[in-house]
């Protein structure tokens, strides 16, 4: 996580940035087992009622799996289980072997969940569980921005989730490098970024051997398994992080070419792929956020 105020006074409030984080990953996290989503996954087929953040989450979820045309739900916690992440991958070796069970192929929506948004209350199928992942990661850099915004121009970064709530203090946007995945300690490209959001996804980092091949944490929600892609990166830029992370998402399961289409629909999107021979491919509008 990192955290910038283009201000010539220190906040207090960047002081409680870190709790914020510890509160929201309290609520959120599927590796601790007294978080709100784990209780909520425990209690699957009990209405529940569940917190502010847990509601606001939750709905923007709904909004993300329509958007997407499902290709971004937060349902897809039992397969992310089978196919061997079923712990934080500071704790998932490399190179650990797991069994290699066949994936879920008749895949649950967010539509079968009973949700009431006045009482907050909760209740999923006994079978369904969630994990909100880099929704939520958007949500958080998302949340903090707007907090400290009030106090100078702000850069949140949550785990390559960004954030920007407007231009530096002299009018400049603020340069953001987009790491090259085959080597992360130089950048592939530089970004000038006025506001709102950029986000990659990729399937570099986050893998391991399951049988005999590698899988990685994105599961295609049409196969139930780590989706089979030509994208090894997708970074895009968007009016929000929530959305750049989405968006960013999509792109990667829908491979290279009906990612790129589907980016072209909106815009207000910028997008560039990188493929797994090092090709990089872009959508038409990304060179207008290239740093001059």
């Amino acid at each position: 996580m990192l955290v910038a105020i283009d201000s010539p006074q220190k906040p207090a409030e960047l002081d409680l940035v870190p709790t914020w984080f510890e509160a929201w990953e309290q609520t959120f996290s599927r590796f601790r087992l007294d978080s709100e989503l784990s209780l909520v996954n425990r209690r699957a087929g009990i209405p529940t009622q569940v917190s502010r953040e847990f509601a606001d989450v939750f709905e923007i979820a709904l909004e993300v799996e329509r958007i997407s045309g499902g290709m971004v739900t937060p349902v897809l916690l039992d397969n992310l289980l089978r196919s061997g992440y079923d712990r934080s991958f500071d704790l998932l070796a490399p190179q650990q072997v797991f069994s290699c069970p066949e994936p879920i192929l008749s895949l649950p929506r967010l539509s079968e969940i009973d949700w009431n948004v006045a009482t907050r209350t909760i209740c999923s199928p006994p079978d369904l569980h969630l994990d909100f992942g880099g929704i939520v990661k958007g949500w958080a850099a998302h949340q903090a921005a707007e907090k400290l915004k009030e106090f100078g121009p702000t850069l949140v970064d949550a785990g390559g989730d960004i954030a920007v709530s407007g231009l530096q203090a002299d009018g400049q946007p603020w340069p953001i490098g987009v790491a090259n995945p085959f080597n992360p300690t130089e950048n592939l490209d530089l970004l000038q970024i006025e506001a709102g959001g950029v986000a990659t996804s990729g399937r570099d980092r986050r893998r391991w051997l399951q049988g005999s091949r590698w899988n990685h944490h994105i599961i295609d929600p049409r196969s139930g398994a780590p989706a089979e892609t030509d994208v090894l990166t997708a970074t895009v830029i968007a009016p929000s992080v929530i959305q750049a992370e989405m968006t960013a998402k999509t792109c990667l399961i829908l491979g290279s070419q009906n990612g790129l289409d589907w980016l072209e629909t909106d815009p207000s999107l910028a997008g560039m792929l990188v493929l797994e021979d090092g090709q990089r491919l872009y959508s038409n509008k990304f060179e207008n956020y290239l740093w001059r």
